[in-house]
């Protein structure tokens, strides 16, 4: 197998603006982004994530997707290798105007995260009618 056939890519650590009060990590989750003509579906990989740990807003044509991964405690055991970090998942997106923030779906399966933002319909033709005062 070469080098190019498998590539592994590291978790990506927020880079946040200010400072935070907090020591905790911020990783950016991978995603992929689909478009049709009723929907935009971002898909978010949140591995060992929980569906308690997840939280999805969207505020102002803003839309946040946060998770947090708790570490794993097995009882009895001793930890020999540790390479699934812990830490909180952190992506912003700027949605378009076009997507109804009254019907924004989120569901978990398998460590990922499916946010479904349906678009507004399309405003109808109206024909104005003109009155003889």
């Amino acid at each position: 197998m070469s080098d190019q056939e498998l590539k592994v890519q590291q978790k990506q650590e927020v880079q946040q603006s200010g400072e935070t009060t907090k020591p905790e990590k911020h990783f950016v989750p991978a995603v992929d982004i689909f478009e049709n003509n009723d929907q935009i579906t971002i898909v978010a990989e949140m591995p060992g994530v929980q569906v308690e740990g997840i939280d999805v807003s969207l505020e102002d044509d803003l839309l946040t997707i946060r998770g947090m991964r708790q570490a794993d405690e097995l009882p009895e055991t001793r930890t020999l290798l540790q390479e699934f970090e812990t830490g909180h998942y952190l992506r912003r997106f700027t949605v378009a105007e076009i997507i109804d923030q009254d019907n924004v779906q989120a569901s978990l399966k398998d460590g990922l995260l499916t946010v479904i933002l349906s678009k507004k319909a399309p405003a109808k033709p109206k024909k104005i009618e003109i009155r003889v005062d």
